[in-house]
């Protein structure tokens, strides 16, 4: 049984990109952490065979799905479908931090 602390993957890297570490993984699950500077923004990212869980730890984010956008305060979470284009931004004055969850695990 592995267990990790979340907070050992709390990095932020000022002027560069957000930082991403893989959490947990399985054959069946896949998790990490991504850590947003203010303003920082997500590359736009999405597997065709996965669902993913977006859930906001800290700060808030604009999510955007496909050509929708919500924004996630802390403890709020959304699922994107499979196949689906996401973009995350933050939308706080202090860092944030997002829990990504997929099942499948994504393609390499």
């Amino acid at each position: 049984m592995d267990i990790r602390d979340v907070t050992d993957l709390v990095r932020f890297e000022p002027g560069r990109r957000p930082y991403r570490s893989t959490l947990l993984e399985s054959d069946h699950l896949w998790s990490e952490i991504i850590c947003l500077e203010t303003n920082q923004e997500t590359e736009t990212m999405g597997d065709p065979d996965s669902d993913a869980l977006f859930t906001t730890l800290a700060g808030e984010v604009v999510i955007w799905m496909n050509r929708s956008s919500k924004r996630l305060k802390q403890w709020h979470s959304v699922v994107a479908p499979a196949g689906t284009e996401v973009t995350l931004k933050s939308a706080s004055t202090e860092p944030s931090v997002v829990l990504v969850v997929t099942a499948p695990p994504p393609a390499s």
